[in-house]
């Protein structure tokens, strides 16, 4: 297999990092150094885990926070994770086609008990970016091609190295900006391990099946990652297999692989027959997304760009040519780039045949997940050209046209982990102790810290979110609205308003029952062309409403809308409207005084219930 071939027969058996420091010792500086860096940049939330939000991105936040608490109720009380109908009423909303994160909604629901949802949210958040870093570190230090063999990297510095940049590289940290499935990315090397051990002839049934488990898994997480995931796989394994030195060792381990990957995709299948079902053929299916794929593409000059939270950023080298600022998907900077190639260009000139067939492949996995990341026209520093890429092809593919090309450079970032991973391994290990070797690695040394000092990452930016009415967190809520009744929050529920998910989050977190409620931030039908769209199509009244939200201008009522009003209400089902004394904007202030007087001209005089306005709706 790949793996075995990095390893050069030159290489001295022993690394010099095995005696004077102890594996364990090693593997636990390696998790304290992860988890440090993992509780840095999230400690921004850490010091008020209820109160404060993402600055970037509290919608994302919020919506995670209500699939943990929707997740769990769902998990415990028998309900289907996979679809409800407690938002966007009378509809329901496929949560298959969203990311539910079922196995994280269902593996903390004890936790979301017991601290709440944005607490066990901050909890997977942080744990996320640890798990990913140290996973990394233990597949380049532990992963062995074959029993007895030699791993990945012997020394346990150039593992940690490459496993630390690929936790906490732009791009993850970038992610860290709410997504609990993309900083999900410990799933990777646990795949790629799980892959590459299908290959052994003795062990086919039992590996088949362990991936299929993990399969599953991953896709209730991130199927997007997923995807990407599986994608790389085959463009590494069919480039190395395609070297002409490597083809006898490819056909050779061809039947157990396939194999395997019989019995992994009938495991997956059977784990995942619903959540297939309900998302292709499903009610309150879409196909594609609402994004434009030249606006949500890797800008070329982003690779060569430093990250806004970073050193560099701070320092103000930081530029602004992701579509947002979860989105800073490579973003690795020059310098890294250039020592990325150096590095390269040193193990290709020290490595036999068996090694250059595996540098090969990982170099034309990156360059063809970089220039797919360029989506379907070229964007250089911003404007959107009218060159064609080869993605252009694949942009109204199944699959592809669910999945954002920005993404696609995240598969980048672990190539260079492992290319950087082992370049240490090799200045460690094979270069031999003389005046010009020295200095040498001391250029190296430099090379590296030029390249990765800029890159440190600087916290995540937050801020403080609106607290949640009393009129909920003290169950008030129950003597107004009947059981299975529909509450709705004025301004009605969306990506940038998601207070009532908020609401409901906590209610169920906290064991009060269910209230449904109208709208909602979901990825739903009705968008352009049949695609996806963010939240319902609007009616008359939440569309007035969200107005007067965000501009703060009234209009003058007529009784036309005040009939659209009543009639938007039956179709809703709604019992009261609410509307808070504080309601949070993800991107734009509230004007809550102006939505008082809108919803009075429109329903009458509300009734004051502890700290909120309401409306009994007849």
């Amino acid at each position: 297999m790949p793996i075995a071939s990095t390893q050069s027969a030159a290489t001295p058996v022993t690394s010099p990092d095995a005696a004077p420091t102890p594996r364990r010792r090693t593997d636990l500086l390696v998790a304290v150094a992860a988890l440090a860096l993992a509780f840095w940049v999230t400690s921004g939330l850490w010091l008020d885990p209820n109160g404060r939000a993402i600055t970037v991105n509290s919608s994302d936040q919020a919506f995670f926070e209500w699939l943990l608490a929707y997740g769990g109720h769902a998990v415990t009380h028998g309900g289907n994770p996979l679809f409800t109908n407690l938002i966007n009423v009378p509809d329901g909303v496929n949560l298959a086609v969203n990311t539910s994160i079922t196995v994280y909604a269902a593996a903390f629901a004890p936790l979301t008990y017991l601290i709440g949802p944005p607490a066990t949210f901050l909890v997977i958040l942080t744990l996320n970016l640890a798990a990913t870093g140290y996973a990394w570190y233990w597949f380049l230090s532990r992963f062995r091609p074959a029993p007895g063999a030699d791993p990945l990297v012997r020394s346990r510095l150039a593992a940690a190295v490459g496993g630390l940049f690929c936790g906490f590289a732009p791009g993850m940290v970038s992610h860290a900006n709410a997504h609990l499935n993309w900083t999900a990315g410990w799933l990777v090397p646990v795949i790629l391990w799980r892959v590459l051990r299908l290959r052994r002839p003795d062990r086919w049934l039992r590996n088949g099946m362990l991936l299929g488990v993990l399969v599953a898994v991953a896709f209730s997480i991130a199927a997007e990652g997923l995807f990407f995931t599986a994608l790389a796989c085959g463009i590494f394994l069919a480039a190395w297999a395609l070297d002409p030195g490597r083809r006898a060792e490819a056909r050779a381990a061809l039947p157990a692989l396939l194999r395997g990957l019989g019995v992994t995709a009938v495991t997956a299948a059977a784990l995942l027959a619903y959540p297939l079902w309900l998302h292709f053929l499903g009610p309150q299916r879409f196909h594609g997304t609402g994004f434009d794929a030249r606006i949500h593409a890797e800008d070329i000059a982003a690779f060569g760009a430093f990250p806004e939270r970073s050193l560099a950023g701070i320092a103000g080298l930081g530029t602004s040519l992701a579509p947002n600022p979860t989105e800073e998907n490579s973003f690795l900077g020059l310098p890294l780039l250039i020592l990325t190639v150096a590095g390269l260009v040193l193990l290709w000139r020290a490595a036999g045949p068996g090694r250059r067939a595996t540098l090969r492949a990982l170099a034309i996995t990156a360059a063809v997940f970089t220039v797919l990341s360029w989506g379907p026209q070229v964007k250089w520093f911003g404007h959107i050209t009218d060159v064609p890429l080869p993605y252009a092809l694949l942009e109204h593919v199944p699959v592809f046209n669910a999945a954002l090309p920005a993404r696609l450079a995240l598969v980048v970032t672990p190539v260079i982990g492992i290319v950087l991973a082992l370049t240490v391994d090799h200045l460690r290990t094979a270069a031999p102790r003389t005046a010009a070797p020295r200095r040498s690695g001391l250029a190296w040394t430099a090379g590296f810290a030029v390249a990765l000092v800029p890159l440190l990452p600087t916290t995540l930016l937050t801020i403080e979110r609106e607290p949640i009415p009393t009129f909920i967190t003290s169950g008030a809520w129950r003597q107004h609205v009947p059981a299975g009744g529909v509450l709705a929050p004025v301004p009605f529920t969306l990506d940038v308003l998601p207070d009532g998910q908020r609401w409901q989050a906590y209610a169920l977190a906290h064991r009060q029952g269910e209230f449904a409620i109208p709208s909602g931030f979901f990825l739903g039908p009705g968008g352009p062309d049949g695609r996806g769209r963010i939240g319902p199509v609007p009616r008359t009244t939440d569309a007035l409403l969200f107005d007067v939200a965000r501009t703060g201008v009234v209009p003058p009522m007529t009784d036309a809308d005040r009939a659209a009003a009543r009639s938007d209400l039956r179709h809703w089902n709604v019992d009261v409207v609410v509307l808070a004394d504080r309601v949070h904007g993800a991107k734009f202030p509230v004007h809550q005084p102006e939505l008082l007087r809108a919803t009075t001209d429109l329903l009458g005089p509300p009734q004051r219930v502890h700290d909120v306005w309401l409306w009994r709706v007849q």
